[in-house]
C-alpha cells in the first residue's frame, strides 16, 4: 500500500509540474506558412525554432513547403496556407481582382547590375551596346525600375543594350563565365556574385530616389487574407514579434549564420558574409506610412513601364495593401 501511494504521489507531482507545459501546448494557435524550403524565410523559421522563440509567444507553426514563389500563391489562395512572402505589386493587382489580400513588410533587399571586378563598365549609362543579363524576365521589377531611371537620362536600355533573359542560378552561371557583361539578378545571387570578385554597377535601391521614393522600399511582405488577418489580429501580432525577434537575432549574432549555413547554400566563408551582410541591409526599418507612400510612387513608375501585364487594370496601388494593425506601426 506504501508503495502503491507513493507512486500515486509521484504521478500527481508530476502532473502538477507538467499540467503547464501541456496546456499552454494545447492552447498554443496554429499558424500556417508556406515557404521556399532555401529562402530567407526558412532562414528565420530555423532561427525561431532553435531559439523557441514560437513557443514563448504561444504560437505552432505549421509549414508548408514550396518548389517557387507561384506555388506559394496557389496555396494562399486555396486556402492551404495562412501566410506566403510577396510583394505588394500582387498583392495590390489581386486585390483589383476581388481577391483582399494584404500585405506586411518583410525585406527591402533588392537585386543589383552585378560586373566583373574588372570590368571597364563604370556606370548604368556604360551598360548602352553591351550585354545586359536580366533575371526574371520582361516584366521583372527590378528591369522595369531600372529603365524608368535611366530613361530620365535619355537611355533606353531595351533598345541600346543587348537583353538576355534567363532564370536566376543560369545567369549567375553565364555571369562567372563571362558570357555577358553584366548582370540583373535577386540580391541573393548577386551576394554570391559579391563572393567572388563581382563588384556592384549600382544596386536597385540606390535608383529608387530618382523615381521619386525617399527611401529603401520594403518590396517583399507576408502577405495573407484580409479577412484572415482582421479575424486573428493578436495571432498575427505574435508572429511579426517571434519573426521580428529573429530578424534581430540575424543582425547582431554573426555565429548564428554558422549554424544556418548549411540552409543557405553558401558554399565558403566569403558567399555566407555576403548573404549575411546584404539580409541585413534589407531588414525593414521603416514606419508602414513611408513604406506605403513610397510603394504608391514606385507602383506609378511600374504601372506606366510595364502595362496592364504587370499590374492589370488598377493604374493606383490598391488602398488596402497595406497591412496596418500591427501595434506600433
Amino acid at each position: 500500500m506504501k508503495r502503491i501511494a507513493a507512486l500515486l504521489l509521484t504521478a500527481l507531482v508530476l502532473a502538477l509540474v507538467l499540467a503547464p507545459a501541456i496546456v499552454a501546448r494545447c492552447d498554443a494557435e496554429t499558424i500556417r506558412l508556406a515557404v521556399q524550403k532555401t529562402g530567407t524565410f526558412a532562414w528565420e523559421l530555423a532561427v525561431i525554432r532553435a531559439h523557441g522563440l514560437d513557443k514563448q509567444a504561444n504560437l505552432s507553426i505549421e509549414l508548408v513547403e514550396l518548389a517557387s514563389p507561384e506555388a506559394g500563391k496557389i496555396a494562399l489562395r486555396a486556402g492551404s496556407a495562412d501566410i506566403i512572402v510577396s510583394d505588394w505589386l500582387w498583392v495590390s493587382r489581386e486585390r483589383s481582382l476581388g481577391a483582399k489580400l494584404t500585405f506586411y513588410p518583410y525585406s527591402s533587399a533588392l537585386g543589383a547590375v552585378m560586373v566583373p571586378n574588372a570590368s571597364p563598365l563604370q556606370s548604368l549609362a556604360d551598360l548602352r551596346g553591351h550585354t545586359l543579363a536580366v533575371a526574371g524576365g520582361p516584366i521583372d521589377k527590378s528591369w522595369l525600375l531600372l529603365q524608368a531611371s535611366l530613361k530620365q537620362d535619355g537611355t533606353d536600355l531595351k533598345t541600346e543594350s543587348n537583353i538576355v533573359y534567363g532564370a536566376p542560378p543560369l545567369l549567375a552561371a553565364k555571369a562567372l563565365s563571362g558570357e555577358t557583361d553584366a548582370t540583373l539578378n535577386y540580391w541573393n545571387f548577386c551576394a554570391a556574385l559579391e563572393a567572388k570578385g563581382f563588384r556592384r554597377l549600382a544596386g536597385i535601391e540606390d535608383i529608387l530616389p530618382t523615381l521619386g521614393a525617399k527611401g529603401r522600399t520594403a518590396m517583399l511582405g507576408y502577405v495573407f487574407d484580409e479577412a484572415w488577418g482582421n479575424a486573428h489580429p493578436d495571432l498575427l501580432t505574435r508572429f511579426i514579434a517571434t519573426a521580428r525577434a529573429a530578424k534581430e537575432i540575424l543582425s547582431t549574432s554573426d555565429s548564428e549564420w554558422n549554424k544556418i549555413r548549411g540552409m543557405t547554400g553558401a558554399a565558403d566563408a566569403a558567399t555566407l558574409r555576403a548573404y549575411r551582410d546584404r539580409y541585413r541591409d534589407g531588414i525593414p526599418r521603416r514606419s508602414i506610412d513611408d513604406e506605403e507612400s513610397d510603394a504608391r510612387i514606385l507602383y506609378r513608375v511600374l504601372a506606366k513601364i510595364g502595362g496592364r501585364d504587370l499590374v492589370g487594370p488598377a493604374p493606383q496601388l490598391d488602398p488596402g495593401t497595406f497591412y496596418r494593425a500591427i501595434p506600433g506601426d
